[in-house]
């Protein structure tokens, strides 16, 4: 690895849902300054966990609008690894 790879690592945790054909996959990430996405790594657990609430609590307010069906609203996939 060159050292500017080494340079973007980084310690923490992110938010995974386990998939059929893949076994457990990172879900949240986001576009940097080239287009490309990148998994969001959170500096503490507790940031992570409220990461899926946040997620967890739109979409309740989707199924209260009617845009989502109650199963899918209340069922949490996501959870988190170091």
């Amino acid at each position: 690895m060159s050292q500017e790879n080494s340079s973007i690592l980084r310690k923490g945790f992110c938010i995974y849902i386990n998939t059929f054909c893949q076994g457990p996959v990172p879900v949240v990430s986001e576009s940097d300054d080239n287009g490309d996405d990148k998994y969001v790594v959170f500096e503490s657990e507790v940031d992570a966990q409220r990461e899926i609430v946040d997620y967890a609590i739109t979409r309740l307010q989707q199924f209260l609008d009617g845009e989502r069906d109650f199963d899918d609203a209340i069922e949490v996939e996501e959870y988190v690894l170091r």
